[in-house]
C-alpha cells in the first residue's frame, strides 16, 4: 500500500498516445458497427433538422396565410418525422452501447490474459487494488466515453447542419447569434485544462481506495484477529475523504464552466427575439422563419452544453486508457522460447523428472520492482534488489524419482531455488534443466503441466471440491481424483462434507480448516500427475499430531516421481532420500537425514529452531 505521504498529483498520468492508440486498436475491428451507428446518427440528424423547416411551413402557410389543409397536412408530416427521429434515437443509443460494451469486454479480456501471463516479479511489486481499479474503474471510464462517441458525432453533425440552415434563413441574424461560438471554444479549452488534474487525481484515489477495500477483505481474519477494525475503518475513511476531495474539486470545475457553456447559447435566444423581431416587423423575415430560427438555435443548446461533459469524459477515458496501456505494454521477463524444445515423452515403467541446477545464481531485481527496490518473496527478503544475491553458484542434481529436502533458515534461498524449476523466476546466471532440457527452452504451459507446486499458503477457488482438485487437469477421471485425495489424506473429510466432492467451498476455501485446505491443495497437485512435485512447506498448516495421517500417503506418492520438499519439521525432512542444506544462498551440506544429524552442527541448529517454532505455534483450526 502506498504511503500516506505520497502526493497522488505528483505522478499523475496524462492521456498519452499509447492510451488513444489502445482505443483505436480495439475499435478498429468494429468499423462496420461504428459505420452503422454513424449512419443511424445521420438519419437522426436529418429528421431533427427537417422538423423546424416543417414548422416554418406550418406557421407561414397554415397560420399566417391560412392555406386550406396546410395546417393539418404539415403538422402530420412533423408527427411522422418525430416518430422516425425517435426510432433513429433508439437505434443510435443501442449501437453506441453495443460498441462500447464490446470494447470494454475486449480490453478486459486482453488485460486479464496479460495479467495472468506477467511473471511473479510484476505481481510482487504491483498492488492488487491498483490492478483491480484498472479492470473496473478505468474500464468503466473508457466504456462511458465510447458510448458518447457516436452520440457526440451526431450532435456535431446536428450543429453543422443547423448552422448551415441558419445561414440560409438569414445570414445576418445567424452571424449575430453564432458570435458566441468562439467564446464557447475558449471556455471549453480552459475547462479541459482545469479538469484534467482533478479527474486524474480522482482516478488515482479511487485506485487507492480499491486497494484498501481489497486488502481489508482479503485479510479480514487478520484484521479481526488483532481487533484492527477501527484502524482499517480509519484508513478507509481517510482514502474516502481523499476521493471526496478530488470529486468535489472536479465538481467545482464543472460547476464553474458548465453554466457558462450553457449561458452563451441562451444569450443567442435573446438576440433572436430582439434583432429577429425587428426584422419580422420590417418584412425582411417571415414569422415562420423566426420560429424556425428559434428552433434551430435551441437545437444547438444541448450539443454545446454537452461539450463540457464530453471533454470531461474524454479526459477521464484518456487517463484510464493510458493506465491500462501501461500495464499492457509491460513486457514479461519470462518470454516464451522462440525455438521451443519439448520434454521427452513419458514411457510406462520408466521414471522421469531429473532436475539439474548448473551453477545457478539468482538476485531479485527487475523492471517490476517497487520504488524502494524492496521485494519479499517466499523465504527471501531483499532490501536492495540490484545488489543482493539470493542464490550463488548452486550445483545440484535431483535424480528421477528421488525426493530431496531443502532445509535452511529463513532467507537461505530454498523457496527461491524451488521456484526456478517451474520458471516463476529465471536464474540470473546458470541453467535449470528438467530431463536434460533447459526450462527456458520449454513452452511455459508444457513446463508447468509437468512441474506442480504446493505452496505453504494454500489457495482454493470458490468452486466445488471436485473442480478444485481437477483444476490443473480437468480431464482427470473421478477415480484418479479419489486416489489423489486419499493420498493427500483428504478423502475422508471430503466425504463428510454436506455434498461430498460437489460441496461448493467458500471464498479461498475459508469454510475449511487450514489443514484441510492444504490437503486439498496437495491432492490438486497429485491429480495433475507431474514429473516433478514441489512441496513448499506443504505440511505447515497441518497440526504435527495429525501430520502422520498424510505422511505415509505422501511417501507413496513421492516414491514414483521426483520430489523437492521444502521442509522445517524433522519428521517431514526424514521422508526425503537426501537432504540439501542451504545457508546464505549456497549449499553447505548434503546427505541423509540421519547422517547430517550426526555430523552437521548447523543442520541440527536449523532443525531444532524450526521444531521449537512449530511446537510453540498456534494449532487452532488445523487438522
Amino acid at each position: 500500500m502506498a504511503s500516506d505521504s505520497d502526493d497522488p498529483l505528483a505522478t499523475l498520468p496524462s492521456p498519452s498516445a499509447a492510451g488513444w492508440a489502445l482505443l483505436r486498436e480495439t475499435l478498429r475491428p468494429q468499423r462496420v458497427d461504428i459505420a452503422k451507428g454513424l449512419a443511424v446518427s445521420l438519419g437522426w440528424t436529418f429528421t431533427k433538422i427537417a422538423i423546424p423547416s416543417m414548422t416554418k411551413i406550418v406557421v407561414d402557410r397554415g397560420i399566417v396565410r391560412a392555406e386550406p389543409g396546410a395546417l393539418w397536412k404539415w403538422s402530420l408530416v412533423i408527427v411522422v418525422l418525430g416518430l422516425v427521429s425517435a426510432v433513429f434515437a433508439g437505434l443510435r443509443r443501442m449501437k453506441a452501447f453495443s460498441v462500447s460494451y464490446r470494447t470494454e469486454r475486449r480490453i478486459r479480456d486482453r488485460l486479464f490474459g496479460h495479467l495472468q501471463r506477467l511473471p511473479f516479479s510484476f505481481h510482487d511489486s504491483h498492488p492488487t487494488g491498483q490492478l483491480l481499479a484498472n479492470a473496473n474503474t478505468d474500464l468503466k471510464a473508457v466504456e462511458g466515453f465510447i458510448t458518447m462517441v457516436p452520440i457526440t458525432l451526431g450532435n456535431l453533425v446536428t450543429m453543422v447542419g443547423a448552422t448551415v440552415v441558419l445561414m440560409f434563413l438569414d445570414w445576418k441574424l445567424a452571424l449575430v447569434v453564432l458570435a458566441s461560438l468562439p467564446l464557447i471554444n475558449i471556455f471549453a479549452r480552459r475547462f479541459s485544462h482545469r479538469l484534467h488534474p482533478t479527474v486524474a487525481g480522482l482516478q488515482n484515489e479511487l485506485a487507492r481506495l480499491s486497494g484498501v477495500v481489497e486488502e481489508t477483505l482479503s485479510g479480514v481474519r487478520v484484521v479481526k484477529g488483532f481487533g484492527a477494525e477501527p484502524r482499517q475503518a480509519a484508513q478507509l475513511h481517510k482514502r474516502a475523504d481523499s476521493v471526496y476531495e478530488r470529486a468535489i474539486a472536479s465538481t467545482v470545475v464543472r460547476s464553474v464552466y458548465w453554466p457558462i457553456l450553457d449561458l452563451l447559447p441562451q444569450l443567442g435566444l435573446v438576440v433572436i427575439l430582439w434583432f429577429g423581431g425587428h426584422r419580422v416587423l420590417s418584412g425582411d423575415l417571415s414569422l415562420g422563419e423566426l420560429v424556425a430560427f428559434n428552433s434551430y438555435v435551441l437545437m444547438l443548446v444541448w450539443p454545446l452544453r454537452s461539450t463540457g461533459m464530453v471533454i470531461a469524459q474524454a479526459q477521464r477515458a484518456g487517463v484510464a486508457a493510458t493506465r491500462i496501456a501501461d500495464v499492457l505494454s509491460t513486457v514479461s521477463d519470462l518470454a516464451e522460447p522462440s525455438h521451443p524444445k519439448h520434454l521427452p515423452e513419458r514411457v510406462a515403467g520408466r521414471v522421469f523428472g531429473e532436475v539439474r541446477f548448473e551453477r545457478v545464481s539468482f538476485a531479485y531485481g527487475s523492471p517490476f520492482s517497487d520504488a524502494t527496490g524492496g521485494v519479499a518473496v517466499g523465504d527471501s527478503s531483499v532490501g536492495d534488489a540490484s545488489t543482493t544475491m539470493v542464490l550463488d553458484q548452486i550445483q545440484l542434481v535431483v535424480a528421477p524419482g528421488e525426493t530431496v529436502a531443502l532445509v535452511g533458515a529463513t532467507a537461505s534461498g530454498k523457496t527461491t531455488l524451488a521456484r526456478l524449476v517451474p520458471r516463476f523466476y529465471d536464474a540470473t546466471s546458470g541453467r535449470v534443466l528438467v530431463d536434460g532440457v533447459d526450462v527456458r527452452s520449454i513452452p511455459l504451459g508444457e513446463l508447468r503441466r509437468n512441474v506442480s507446486m504446493v505452496f505453504d499458503e494454500s489457495f482454493l477457488f470458490s468452486d466445488t471440491v471436485r473442480n478444485n482438485l481437477k483444476f490443473g487437469r480437468p480431464d482427470a477421471t473421478d477415480e484418479e481424483m479419489f486416489s489423489a485425495a486419499r493420498s493427500a489424506g483428504a478423502h475422508e473429510f471430503i466425504c463428510a462434507l454436506s455434498n461430498g466432492y460437489d460441496t461448493v467451498l467458500a471464498e479461498r476455501g475459508q469454510s475449511l480448516s487450514g489443514g484441510q485446505r492444504q490437503r486439498i491443495a496437495i491432492g490438486r497437485a497429485i491429480v495433475a500427475d507431474p514429473r516433478v512435485l514441489i512441496l513448499d512447506d506443504a505440511t505447515s498448516a497441518v497440526d504435527p499430531t495429525k501430520e502422520h495421517e498424510i505422511r505415509a500417503a505422501l511417501e507413496e506418492v513421492m516414491r514414483h516421481r521426483t520430489s523437492i520438499v521444502i521442509a522445517h519439521r524433522s519428521a517431514t525432512v526424514a521422508m526425503a532420500d537426501r537432504v540439501v542444506v542451504l545457508d546464505g544462498g549456497q549449499i553447505v551440506a548434503t546427505g541423509k537425514h540421519e547422517e547430517l544429524l550426526a555430523t552437521n552442527e548447523r543442520y541440527r541448529e536449523i532443525l531444532a529452531r524450526e521444531d521449537a517454532a512449530s511446537s510453540a505455534g498456534p494449532k487452532l483450526g488445523k487438522h
